[in-house]
């Protein structure tokens, strides 16, 4: 039997459709208007990333920024069958890193089963938590399950809310859950908050070519998951990974005004060393 988050799904028709066909609908409209990154040829176009850092925004304004990101899911949709998935807290502060008190969580799309042997895996360590109420109406996690649906066949899911967690708290989480190439990795942030759109441009172009660089010193004004994404890039350079930003927007070019904007970009991280799957 399953346990579902409480507040299930708890922003459908906010933040994307509550009905089923709409959110389809929706979710064809960001694939289309997408940036094209199936060609990536970091390694070979057949080659799956690692790791994805996506924006969370209403699908209105960064959808087609996300599916950039998740495009490059749909050649090994039969491959991936666990992602581990981290966004920062928005509404209630945890210290470290929180699980939730469920089993299964929910949209309009159908059910998403918990990783449970994964999360069995981490919560002895220090910095994990469980918190029903840091989950409960957390979009930050909840508006990439969609897309993860669209693009994936059937996978369990490791959700963790990031509230004040090091660097180093971060990278040790991801290294117990890392796995193979049946392991995805997506962090959820958005970039800059309310700037003027040069102002924003400005400082996520900044902020781009440091996740590029695996700076693992970002802040709350450059990210508001930064705490989740240095601990991705630490990951990621005992891993050697590559990054590769596939898009960098603002609300200001997709569906706003630019008299007050908040920044978007999707990245992949790639094992350069990994064979590219076979079809």
């Amino acid at each position: 039997m399953f346990t579902t988050r409480p507040a299930a799904a708890a922003v459908a028709g906010s933040f994307y459709p509550a009905q089923p066909e709409a959110l389809r609908c929706e979710l064809a409209r960001c694939f289309s208007a997408a940036r094209n990154t199936t060609d990536l040829t970091i390694k070979s176009p057949k080659t799956s990333p690692k790791a994805l850092i996506v924006p969370h925004a209403g699908y209105i304004y960064s959808g087609e920024i996300a599916a950039s990101a998740y495009n490059l899911l749909i050649h090994c949709r039969n491959k991936i069958n666990n992602v581990v998935l981290l966004g920062p807290v928005h509404r209630v502060w945890v210290p470290g890193l929180a699980l939730p008190d469920a089993t299964a969580f929910e949209t309009p799309l159908g059910r998403v089963k918990l990783d449970q042997a994964g999360m069995a895996a981490i919560a002895s360590l220090p910095q994990i938590s469980v918190s029903a109420a840091a989950h409960a109406e957390e979009h930050s996690l909840e508006v990439q399950l969609p897309f993860l649906q669209s693009v994936l066949d059937d996978f369990t899911l490791l959700p963790l809310a990031v509230g004040g967690a090091s660097p180093e708290q971060v990278a040790e989480v991801l290294e117990k859950v890392w796995g193979g190439e049946e392991t995805l990795i997506v962090v959820s942030s958005d970039l800059s908050h309310f700037l003027v759109y040069a102002a924003a441009q400005r400082r996520d172009a900044v902020t781009a070519q440091a996740i590029l660089d695996l700076d693992t010193h970002l802040v709350g004004e450059q990210a508001c998951g930064a705490h989740p994404i240095n601990g991705l890039a630490l990951a990621a350079r005992r891993h050697g990974l590559v990054a590769q930003l596939l898009d960098l927007r603002n609300s200001g070019d997709t569906a706003g005004s630019q008299d007050r904007v908040v920044g978007y970009a999707a990245f992949a991280f790639m094992e350069l060393n990994r064979e590219p799957f076979k079809s």
